[in-house]
Formats: C-alpha cells, sequence, structure tokens
C-alpha cells in the first residue's frame, strides 16, 4: 500500500487559510494606501497586519490534525505531538455506536480495538496523553451513563490505579490513567483509541473504509 497524508486542514490556495491570509492582505494594503501615508505610521500597521496573519495561522496550526497511512503502521499527528500504531496491533476499526433503547445510533467517533497496549502507551508523549484523557471526558461520560454506572464517572474519569499488562510489566502515572481509561471504553463501546469525526478531512464512513483497507493489506502480507 502507498504511504498517504491526510489532513484536516489542508493548506493550498483554496484552503481556509489561504483566503484568510488574502483577505487580511488586502485589507492591510488598502488600509496603508488610504489610512497611512506616512512611513512609520505604514510600517506600524504592516506589523499589525502580519500579527494577525501570525495568530490565525497558530490557531489554524492548533486544529489541524493530520495522519500518515502507511503499509505497517498508522499515525495520528496533533500540534503538540501524536501517536503511532501498527496495524498488525488493530484488531478492529469501525464506527462508534450508541446504544439508546435498542436502538444502535452511530456516534461521531471512529473507534480502534489494540491487541497489546503496551507499544501504544510506550510511545505516547505525556501532553498527548493529558489531551486525550481531557478531551473525551464526554465520550467516557456516555458510555458509563449507558452502562449504569454514570454514578463512578468521578471515580473512573482520572483513574490512576497502576496498570499491568499480560505480562505481568505496570505502567504507573499518566500512562497508566491513559491504560485505564482505555480498559473502560473497551467495556463500554469496545474500542481503545477515538478519532473524532470533526478531524477528519472526509466523510467518517470514508475515512473508515479506508483504514480497513490497508488494516486488510497488513493483515494480508
Amino acid at each position: 500500500m502507498e504511504t498517504l497524508h491526510l489532513s484536516n486542514q489542508p493548506l493550498d490556495f483554496r484552503s481556509p487559510f489561504a483566503k484568510i491570509v488574502g483577505w487580511l492582505l488586502t485589507i492591510g494594503v488598502l488600509f496603508l494606501v488610504m489610512y497611512a501615508p506616512g512611513l512609520q505610521q505604514a510600517l506600524l500597521t504592516l506589523v499589525a497586519v502580519c500579527s494577525v496573519i501570525g495568530f490565525v495561522y497558530l490557531m489554524i496550526q492548533k486544529a489541524t490534525v493530520g495522519y500518515t497511512l502507511t503499509a505497517t503502521h498508522f499515525q495520528q499527528h496533533l500540534f503538540k505531538g501524536g501517536w503511532v500504531v501498527k496495524w498488525t496491533n488493530i484488531s478492529k476499526i469501525g464506527i462508534c455506536h450508541y446504544d439508546q433503547e435498542g436502538w444502535q445510533q452511530p456516534l461521531p467517533w471512529i473507534g480502534i480495538k489494540l491487541k497489546d497496549y503496551s507499544p501504544y502507551l510506550e510511545s505516547i508523549c505525556p501532553r498527548i496523553a493529558t489531551e486525550i484523557l481531557l478531551s473525551q471526558r464526554a465520550l467516557l461520560y456516555l458510555g458509563a451513563r449507558q452502562h449504569n454506572q454514570g454514578t463512578r464517572f468521578e471515580d473512573i474519569v482520572l483513574d490512576s490505579t497502576p496498570y499491568k499488562n499480560n505480562r505481568g510489566e505496570e505502567f504507573k502515572g499518566l500512562q497508566a490513567m491513559l491504560a485505564n481509561r482505555m480498559a473502560y471504553q473497551r467495556r463500554y463501546f469496545d474500542y481503545d483509541i477515538f478519532i473524532s469525526a470533526q478531524d477528519l478531512d472526509r466523510p467518517i464512513e470514508e475515512f473508515v473504509g479506508l483504514t480497513r483497507r490497508y488494516l486488510a493489506a497488513a493483515e494480508a502480507d
């Protein structure tokens, strides 16, 4: 399989960022011509325009989520870092569902079920682990409520109990919190890692189909 690099905010001439920059530059030039005939005023205005452009660029970079799909691994890139898993360590990929009065309702989340937590826990940086723990609290609460465990939410949301894998290796601190969170989510949704639909560059069904093709190709090798 070929290597793919995907992003929910591609920086090309048709991207929102390029359009914003174009409008800001246009407004800045018009302002210089109309209201800043002096050199000092012109420079101050230019600095202000550049500062706004820099701020907008930073905000877009923070919101940008990228993905790399190769023949051997699947990786998510975030502003603060990212995570990577091998296809051979994935047992399934699918859309999360919520059981409401006997009906399965799809959720705007993709789930990834791992065969072994350890490689994922050992590779993820503390900043990304913290972001996952905080940003996916609503999904955890939904799962707990679905299983009538909403009253336990405060106990499980940041469970720091040391985690042991099947080989007896122990994880503590943030790694233990993340491992315990993954275990709870597996109990609720049968998945361990989650990707929000708003972080994708295409409809959720198409993204799942794409990743499943890579997973199937890796299993066939």
